[in-house]
């Protein structure tokens, strides 16, 4: 379940035009966290499933392995024929069970891990949108200063606008390489 979960939440992103700031890269992680978690919730709930029909079917093979003995303990050989067959489907069956629900748990492990790196990109992708927002209205602040005449002191104006440029080109570069990895990472299954 939780690879369809990743397929669609692949193709959506995409689909979709790069995003041209870092508000809108934010805003679609966090869409993916919140996908994340439903799907992590739903790997428990089948989890707890899982487990309950295995503990279930050993309560089977014990039950029968019981009335199996007791059926041979009276000599009862037709009784003890029907409760090795039925015993051996159960076994089977609780055997089955046994591979589901350690699969399970270590796919809801690998998931749970890739909801905490996601949740850590994203908070580091929130820090960098605040620093970005700063940047851009300190940025504002002097160039409205500065149209009204009055240079930044010590400072080249131009030079200033082109690092800060580079500094935006740089940053919104690196929210498009965490998004990429998170689009990888959401892609492997």
């Amino acid at each position: 379940m939780f690879e369809r979960l990743r397929a669609a939440l692949q193709a959506a992103l995409e689909a979709a035009t790069p995003p041209p700031d870092l508000r809108e890269i934010a805003g679609r992680m966090q869409e993916a966290v919140i996908q994340a978690k439903a799907g992590v919730s739903a790997m428990r709930e089948a989890l707890a499933q899982a487990e309950g029909e295995l503990a279930h079917a050993r309560a089977e093979v014990e039950t029968t392995t019981r009335r199996r003995d007791l059926a041979a303990g009276i000599q009862d050989a037709e009784t003890v024929d029907v409760a090795d067959k039925y015993l051996a489907r159960q076994q089977e069956r609780s055997a089955v069970l046994e591979r589901k629900v350690a699969a399970q748990r270590e796919e809801l492990a690998l998931a749970e891990r890739d909801l905490g790196e996601m949740q850590a990109q994203l908070v580091d992708a929130t820090k960098h949108r605040a620093v970005h927002e700063a940047d851009r209205s300190t940025d504002a602040a002097w160039a409205s200063l500065g149209a009204a005449g009055m240079d930044r002191p010590g400072v080249d104006v131009e030079h200033e606008q082109l690092r800060a440029q580079l500094d935006r080109a740089a940053r919104e570069a690196a929210a498009d390489q965490k998004l990429e990895e998170l689009k990888k990472r959401m892609g492997k299954g």
